[in-house]
């Protein structure tokens, strides 16, 4: 619990298989921060089932609230604004978790605020460490969002707003990392065990290609556009990997993943050093669940050490999805453009905006 004089945002995260809550003050203050994990559940389906998701968020919401808000020390009388995810995301959970949203603020007479997912991984810099006040997001920057669905490429410029430079034109990094870790037989979360596993490996076992061919696209920088120099495609990596282990079943599963893992982990890197050449920032945001993974940290941070540039990566608790970045998006939705509508619908293929 933290003493604050500062109002009060309650975050709500349903957008896939993590229901979250959280208590945080308008000056980035993390009162509270409580995330109910799915993922022994849909461990033996070896991946989300979206029914099964928001069935359990159903469960979950208001005990993980009541959670949120007793851990915050706080009372409902305390909380000046309600947040809630609206995409991107599976859709029957982000309806569970706006109708629960829409109920608390109705029942507690509290202003709404919809939030995107995606933009809400990016405020997670602007969360604060206990007893601190938050960090703004520093501009101009490149923003790079990599989680499950989503690898998201962006610039924020000194002027505001948010330029996406590129985006997946297939499989996304995290999904990418999944698939072959079920492929390998790692199990689920299939990010983490893939990590774990290649630990033990040596990625010059396999030779894997990078999908580098993007760059001799046009250069493309309008907001929605996906393809050009920025754009990523880990689909035919993917594949790559299943028809080497499907020719040679004796490859050693640590050495397949750390291959695989080098593979993606460059193809992130040499995008991002692109850009931060291109439009001369010295700051880069990484952010999303796969900004947890090591290599890709450390890969980053020694590029852009070298330059000049500085990496910011939230706290791991911060990378994966959680409600206190969603609550930290909501103070600047509620800036910007005040109270929701009550019509207010979830959007499951929002883009990345701020």
């Amino acid at each position: 619990m933290i003493a604050t004089e500062h109002p009060l945002c309650l975050g709500l995260e349903t957008s896939c298989d993590e229901t979250a809550a959280a208590v945080v003050s308008r000056a980035g203050e993390v009162l509270s921060s409580v995330v109910a994990s799915q993922a022994q559940l849909h461990a033996q389906f070896g991946g989300v089932v979206p029914e099964v998701a928001a069935r359990r968020h159903l469960e979950a919401s208001l005990p993980v609230v009541e959670r949120a808000l007793s851990e915050a020390g706080v009372r409902w009388e305390r909380i000046s604004l309600l947040a809630v995810t609206r995409g991107p995301g599976l859709p029957a959970a982000l309806l569970v978790g706006l109708a629960v949203g829409k109920a608390l603020a109705l029942a507690r007479g509290l202003p709404l605020v919809g939030v995107n997912h995606l933009a809400g991984h990016l405020y997670a810099h602007a969360l604060g460490d206990p007893g601190q006040n938050a960090r703004s997001l520093p501009r101009p920057a490149v923003g790079l969002v990599v989680s499950g669905s989503h690898t998201d490429l962006c610039l924020l410029p000194a002027a505001g707003g948010l330029v996406l430079l590129g985006t997946t034109l297939d499989d996304a990094a995290g999904e990418a990392l999944d698939k072959v870790a079920r492929l390998l037989g790692l199990g689920y979360p299939g990010g983490p065990a893939l990590e774990r596993a290649a630990r033990e490996g040596d990625p010059t076992r396999l030779s894997l290609p990078r999908p580098l061919g993007l760059l001799r696209g046009p250069r493309q920088e309008q907001p929605g556009v996906v393809g050009g120099q920025y754009a990523f495609s880990f689909s035919g990596l993917k594949t790559a990997v299943a028809t080497a282990f499907g020719r040679d079943p004796g490859l050693a599963v640590p050495d397949v993943a750390a291959a695989f893992q080098q593979a993606v982990v460059d193809t992130l890197v040499q995008r991002t050093l692109s850009a931060v050449r291109d439009h001369r920032v010295h700051t880069v945001l990484l952010a999303g669940g796969v900004a947890a993974n090591g290599l890709l940290r450390t890969r980053l941070h020694t590029e852009l050490h070298a330059l000049g540039v500085e990496l910011r990566v939230p706290p791991v608790r911060y990378c994966t999805d959680n409600a206190a970045m969603i609550a930290a998006a909501g103070w600047m939705a509620w800036q910007q453009g005040g109270a929701a509508d009550w019509d207010l619908d979830v959007d499951p293929g929002l883009p990345l905006a701020l």
